[in-house]
């Protein structure tokens, strides 16, 4: 069988994309990336951690401000996002390495808990990175942006702008986890929050801030979190950007026929 790794050209990608990174903006979208992680793994300890794709360390670095666990480590397939965590000076962090998108190199069920946020959407191959993950932990977290709508493939180059080659739902991420032998104990659906819409708007767009898109902007958002509160879960995930699983490995491996 033929060995399988990321393609030269994601690594090339990839590979200098955390040297000049903004990083106003990675920290306020870990700590919100951080907040749902905390949602949904209440009422579980986790000893040994490990970030899979772990980007720049934010998520990490706020984690460790956290008490999330005692003991980190981190994967990366960028030269620049591993040197980036080293640099963070984590508490807790025992190891950081580059990794060639697929194979971890730990033994099996080496750790309590697999964080991948962010990442699945980039995958070239996201059902070999599940089993792995699901060879090497015992629970894993995940959270993907809920990027699929009506006429998604006419938005395929504002997608691939952000490296993402796949798209999901709440609903097909959850078949795609079921049918790879996951089974969810927690989710959560989450929209962007206006804090992080305004720094995208006013920063990195360079709009104009007045009282009327600031109001609109807050408006919007409040009304679908109402809608949401009152229509129930199919409204919630339908409103979503993001969605968060915490799963485990499921008792009966799925069989196909």
């Amino acid at each position: 069988m033929q060995e399988v790794s990321s393609s030269d050209n994601l690594k090339t990608a990839y590979n200098s994309f955390y040297e000049n990174n903004d990083e106003t903006w990675r920290m306020l979208g870990a700590k919100y990336k951080v907040g749902h992680i905390l949602e949904v793994s209440k009422g579980y300890t986790f000893n040994k951690v490990l970030e899979v794709g772990a980007g720049d360390g934010s998520i990490l670095k706020l984690l460790a401000g956290k008490n999330f666990a005692p003991e980190y480590h981190a994967v990366e397939l960028s030269a620049s996002g591993a040197e980036r965590i080293r640099e963070r000076n984590i508490p807790g962090l025992r190891s950081v390495q580059e990794f060639d998108g697929y194979h971890l190199p730990f033994d099996d069920d080496s750790f309590d808990l697999i964080i991948l946020s962010h990442v699945l959407e980039h995958v070239e191959h996201e059902r070999m990175l599940l089993r792995e993950i699901k060879r090497v932990a015992k629970m894993c977290i995940i959270e993907v942006p809920r990027d699929y709508r009506a006429g998604v493939d006419t938005r395929i180059k504002h997608f691939l702008a952000y490296g993402h080659i796949n798209v999901y739902t709440p609903t097909s991420l959850r078949y795609l986890l079921y049918t790879e032998g996951f089974e969810v104990v927690n989710d959560l659906a989450d929209m962007i929050a206006p804090e992080v819409t305004k720094f995208y708007t006013y920063i990195t767009l360079k709009k104009s801030k007045t009282l009327w898109s600031n109001l609109k902007i807050d408006l919007e958002h409040n009304v679908k979190k109402l809608a949401s509160a009152v229509f129930g879960k199919k409204v919630e995930e339908k409103f979503a950007n993001y969605y968060t699983v915490l799963c485990k490995k499921a008792d009966k491996q799925p069989e196909l026929f």
